[in-house]
């Protein structure tokens, strides 16, 4: 199963555009596989709450590592509550093979709407080992080693962490199309170029 989410504010994103490209080419080289899509701007995943809290601490006190037994930890009615918010959440990862994430860099690090999805999916000590994660992007500047600001990438470096660190998974692809403002901003007009190189790079190693 693919499971694909678009974090973007912007219904005409770069990071969407990158993300239906490799969605498209993974289904048509897996013509009987699940598909999955969620849109996480325009239906956003609550954030997670007190309950939420609670269930986390249960699995943790109770050293919970098989995600099958998490819903043990629901056992009030407000805890009840947010097990149903992040039920589906949690099932569709768990189902997937690939999870495909296509997502903006804000500030950089990644927006409020994706960050929220990973909260109600995270638990202490949780496996996801033998998935993987693919992670198309596009930032406002170049972020890339050697480059003036890569020191200020929040986002790439950020998700290759949270997934290695809580999901022990290291099967993660990004796919970065950079300097998407040299489209509006003066400034940077003259690495208009540079953009279109890196657009196009990115495309194509979507569409591989």
């Amino acid at each position: 199963m693919l499971l694909h989410l678009d974090a973007s504010a912007r219904r005409a994103s770069f990071s969407r555009g990158l993300s239906s490209v490799y969605a498209k080419t993974w289904r048509a080289a897996h013509p009987q596989a699940r598909y999955v899509y969620r849109d996480l701007a325009a239906q956003p995943v609550p954030h997670i709450g007190e309950a939420w809290t609670e269930l986390c601490d249960y699995i943790l006190e109770q050293e919970i590592t098989d995600i099958s037994r998490y819903r043990e930890a629901a056992r009030t009615p407000t805890q009840h509550q947010a097990w149903d918010v992040l039920e589906p959440l949690l099932d569709e990862v768990v189902a997937a093979e690939v999870i495909l994430i296509g997502t903006p860099m804000y500030n950089y690090s990644i927006p409020s709407a994706l960050k929220a999805w990973l909260d109600q999916i995270t638990f202490p000590k949780m496996s996801l080992e033998g998935r993987s994660f693919v992670v198309t992007s596009a930032r406002g500047g170049a972020y890339g080693p050697g480059t003036p600001r890569e020191p200020y990438d929040h986002q790439e470096r950020y998700l290759r962490d949270f997934f290695k660190g809580h999901f022990q998974v290291e099967d993660v692809t990004f796919i970065h199309a950079e300097l998407v403002n040299a489209r509006l901003d003066p400034a940077l007009a003259h690495l208009r170029d540079r953009h279109e190189e890196s657009l196009a790079a990115a495309l194509k190693e979507a569409a591989r």
